[in-house]
């Protein structure tokens, strides 16, 4: 019961502990035996993991990606048969499409397999073949092939390093440092210590594709998955930050936010994913709840001497998202200052709109009208800008024309389809404006600001019983000033005709 309550709570350290003792007193229970491989894989408990997967191996009910963590331990161990055993049980499975691209790096036969499992697996597949041709000297052909996969499948930077590591290994130099060209910092920072740690066997290889697979696995549901590769992968290589990025966010997708802050933890700061990782530390804050925590996160990395656009953007985020609009506005100054940055549309955006929501709107308006120079495009900047002058009943002309672009740009997004409803409202053209509306919250049925619009065209239109419904459903998520001004709706109805 103690095990199954922290479980509930995201302790997975302690979860992991109790079902330790669980299956130390029930030792062939697979109902215990499952929860302790999941809640051992969290906690980083290898040896739990290995003994409740031998009692689901043998009640016959061993998930497919115990044999993951089976073949790494194999490799580990230098155990060909054990190897060949875990690959023949992956190649049945779902997960059968990994077998032939893991048996590659042992020189193993590739066993048979249903299928390859589609275009990502066909991805894998691709990337896994030029870094072996890299890895065993095939030069000319492992070059041909990343530039194959980097011209079609996009700049890709996790398989830019990994191939660059490989390359300055087999002495191309100078080809390795041209696959780290460009502005990606860590791709940068990599550069210095190329080669370095590198040996391109099979615990380089197999460590790499499991970090991939591991790294493109965001959907709810497939943290355990996520977990187990990543983990896998450490066992293999335990200094592949790369890895270990993975493995914390996979944590915090799956509530172990202690488990996931303690892995970041362990990444040096003179590591080229220092900064990455400190950005990720802000993130699972933030998805916790956390948002003090995130906020102090966030200031630190941006008093920095070094701080980043990207850093001082998170962290002027954040402030924004706290309701402190103004500090927020003089941070995005300050990354707006950055080199680079001046033709940045969306800093643009950003800092008009914490202007707008700090009250001063003609300091606002000008960052907004930039923005839209900048990204005429823009579904974002045509909507906020559009809006923010409808609402306040100015250049209402062409900010009803930048909503109709917007929309066009962007038919599906909720958010535009009520600002171009509210621009037909506020022009008395209810006819118009009510069916973009409704069309929005139930897109949105969530939303505040949408919930109340349609409420308040309702009752222009008469309809008022349904426009007490909609405010009724904008007030469950309403806060402070709105909160207040839904309940006077609810009770006398609008302010005015407009509203």
């Amino acid at each position: 019961m103690r095990a199954r309550a922290a479980d509930a709570d995201g302790r997975a350290t302690i979860a992991a502990q109790g079902y330790a003792q669980a299956l130390a007193a029930q030792p062939s229970d697979p109902v215990i035996a499952v929860r302790a491989l999941r809640e051992a894989l969290a906690s980083g408990d290898l040896v739990l993991a290995r003994r409740a997967g031998g009692v689901l191996r043998a009640a016959d009910v061993a998930p497919p990606d115990l044999d993951i963590l089976a073949f790494a331990d194999a490799v580990d161990k230098r155990d060909a048969a054990g190897q060949r055993v875990a690959l023949a049980r992956l190649a049945g499975s779902p997960l059968g499409f990994l077998a032939p691209l893991l048996a590659e790096w042992v020189d193993l036969p590739a066993p048979e397999v249903a299928g390859d499992g589609g275009a990502i697996p066909r991805r894998y597949a691709a990337e896994n073949r030029a870094l072996r041709l890299l890895a065993t000297g095939q030069v000319t052909e492992g070059i041909a092939a990343v530039r194959t996969l980097l011209t079609v499948g996009g700049n890709d930077a996790d398989f830019r390093l990994n191939a660059a590591q490989l390359l300055a290994r087999a002495g191309q130099g100078d080809t390795a440092r041209a696959l780290l060209a460009g502005d990606d910092p860590v791709l940068s920072r990599s550069a210095a210590t190329l080669g370095r740690g590198s040996k391109g066997d099979a615990r380089f290889g197999i460590s790499r594709l499991l970090t991939r697979m591991a790294g493109d696995l965001s959907a709810e549901g497939t943290e355990p998955l996520a977990i187990m590769l990543s983990r896998s992968a450490l066992q293999l290589d335990p200094r592949y930050t790369r890895a270990r990025l993975a493995l914390a966010d996979a944590l915090a997708r799956n509530d172990a936010t202690a488990e996931a802050q303690a892995t970041l933890t362990a990444i040096p700061a003179d590591d080229p994913f220092a900064s990455s990782a400190a950005a990720l530390a802000i993130v699972i804050q933030q998805r916790a709840g956390n948002l003090d925590a995130a906020l102090a996160l966030a200031a630190k990395q941006a008093e920095r001497s070094d701080a980043t656009t990207a850093g001082l953007r998170r962290y002027a985020d954040l402030l924004l998202e706290t309701g402190r609009a103004k500090e927020a506005a003089a941070i995005y100054a300050r990354a707006m200052a950055r080199p680079g940055a001046a033709t940045d549309w969306s800093l643009y955006l950003q800092r008009g709109a914490a202007l707008d929501r700090a009250g001063d709107w003609a300091a606002a308006l000008p960052m907004l009208r930039r923005a839209v120079e900048l990204a005429p495009q823009e579904p974002a900047a045509l909507n906020y800008l559009g809006y923010a002058q409808v609402d306040r009943g100015e250049n209402i002309v062409e900010a009803t024309r930048m909503l109709e672009r917007a929309h066009a740009l962007s038919p599906k997004d909720p958010a535009i389809a009520d600002s171009l409803g509210w621009a037909r409202f506020r022009a008395g053209d209810l006819k118009a404006a009510l069916p973009l509306i409704e069309g929005a919250a139930r897109e949105a049925p969530d939303d505040v600001e949408i919930n109340e619009h349609l409420g308040d065209v309702y009752w222009a239109a008469g309809r008022r019983v349904e426009a007490r419904y909609a405010w009724r459903a904008a007030s469950v998520e309403a806060e402070g000033a709105d909160a207040t001004r839904l309940v006077r709706k609810l009770a006398n109805g609008p302010a005015s005709s407009q509203r």
